[in-house]
């Protein structure tokens, strides 16, 4: 597969703190972590609550086609006269709310399969092994297009692409960091005392790989993004007159010459949507990874 992650170190066990614990600043000391999030926090909230200001329906025509920047439309509008801004808003709530679905859903799967692989035994743990190992041999996108051709081209092929792509990594990451805890005294003598799989599972595996997983799930969606964004750029994604990033810069590409903020734009956002997510996961392997501040 041509997108790869950062091999995961699973986190300590927290120490219990005395007395009352103060607020705790989001990323201190990181300020590339803080601008992602400030960044994601901005889109997130255009995307949510833009729809609810007054900029206009994403659907309706004004009749004046292929509009610059300007003129009673800020962005311009596009070639059936529709403004721009309020496509792109949508375009932002629909990649994100797509990525995040559906890797929510690919996390939830993927830490219970990457935890019973590490658990079940040689014969379990390699079948799994074997099956991510299948789908990582194809690229990203070919796994994409080859899930449009049996889904139909639409939002669910979409968002079957992301799962699909999405789910192995999430499974060998997983995997990769719940083996060392598996080895560690205090789950041997749990086992000896009888405590079931799903028990070992729910109190000693996923508190210690939680932090890998929370920052795995930020590049996971910036992953889902980009593979949303690509398929609807091609037409195999979301439809119109629905909106998404990657649709918008595919129609947009045809009219660069007359309107380069109708793809620009667009493709600028989708650019900083990943880069926030990118930055966030950064910063969260970093406060749940000691080592790689030591390794600085």
């Amino acid at each position: 597969m041509s997108v790869t992650f950062p091999s995961p170190t699973p986190a300590a066990p927290a120490a219990p703190s005395a007395g009352r614990r103060r607020p705790r600043v989001p990323f201190k000391g990181d300020p590339l972590g803080r601008f992602g999030l400030f960044l994601l926090i901005a889109l997130v909230a255009i995307g949510l609550f833009g729809p609810a200001l007054p900029i206009g329906s994403p659907t309706e025509s004004t009749g004046d086609r292929l509009a610059p920047p300007g003129d009673g439309h800020l962005l311009g509008t596009d070639e059936l006269g529709r403004a721009l801004l309020p496509r792109i808003v949508e375009g932002i709530r629909e990649t994100i709310l797509i990525a995040t679905g559906v890797v929510l859903v690919a996390t939830v799967v993927g830490v219970l399969a990457g935890c019973f692989a590490a658990l079940a035994g040689r014969r379990v743990d390699e079948l799994i092994v074997r099956a991510t190992d299948v789908i990582f041999s194809f690229p990203v996108f070919l796994i994409a297009i080859l899930v449009s051709v049996v889904a139909g081209p639409g939002r669910a092929a979409a968002m079957a692409a992301v799962f699909a792509v999405t789910l192995p990594t999430m499974v060998r990451v997983v995997r990769a960091a719940a083996l060392p805890v598996v080895e560690r005294d205090f789950v041997t003598a749990a086992e000896v005392a009888g405590a079931s799989r799903w028990r070992l599972l729910r109190v000693h595996l996923l508190p210690n790989v939680r932090g890998v997983v929370i920052g795995q799930v930020a590049y996971a969606i910036s992953l889902g993004m980009l593979i949303e964004g690509g398929m609807s750029f091609l037409g195999l994604g979301v439809q119109a007159p629905a909106a998404s990033l990657g649709s918008l810069v595919g129609s947009g590409r045809l009219y660069l010459t007359i309107d380069p903020a109708y793809a620009l734009v667009p493709g600028v956002v989708l650019g900083l949507a990943v880069l926030a997510f990118n930055l966030v996961g950064d910063a969260l392997r970093r406060e749940t990874d000691p080592t790689l501040e030591r390794e600085a």
